[in-house]
């Protein structure tokens, strides 16, 4: 709960600098001067990327928390027993031992979401965040494409 805080509060403070800095470049593109209005546009990039930098990272999360408490209702969510270091991060060598058995799974199943889910819990606990969220991506994919054909399905 700490992090969703926490998060809300950079996006919150994030918003308001991106409204801050759009305000600026507004200010510089009314002066009407080439110069200003060059600067003025540049700077009005800026928090167009920004704001679609972290509605995007939102979305993921949003999406990222919804699969996994899915999976959980299903009992399928990997159970934190791993042993972590006396500064609380979990043991690489049982994080790479956990990894490698649900590497395993992934490949004995690729076309399921919930071995791609455990997969990126088992990235994350092994500290490879950038494939961690690969995975969590690719089993929020399959996850949309699943529940979309049995909607069809049920239509049909």
């Amino acid at each position: 709960m700490r992090g969703k805080l926490l998060y809300a509060l950079l996006a919150v403070v994030l918003t308001g600098y991106f409204v801050m800095v759009g305000h600026r470049g507004v200010l510089l593109v009314r002066e009407a001067e080439p110069v200003s209005v060059a600067l003025g546009l540049a700077v009005l990039v800026l928090p167009l990327l920004g704001a679609w930098f972290l509605w995007h990272s939102t979305r993921f999360a949003l999406r990222a928390e919804k699969l996994v408490r899915a999976l959980d209702a299903e009992g399928g969510l990997p159970v934190d027993d791993l042993p972590r270091t006396p500064a609380g991060r979990i043991d690489q060598q049982a994080a790479d031992e956990a990894f490698a058995r649900y590497r395993a799974e992934t490949e004995a199943s690729p076309g399921d979401w919930r071995c791609w889910a455990r997969l990126a819990i088992a990235y994350h606990d092994a500290r490879d965040t950038p494939r961690a969220r690969k995975a969590m991506q690719h089993a929020i994919t399959l996850r949309g494409r699943g529940s979309r054909s049995g909607r069809v399905a049920a239509q049909g």
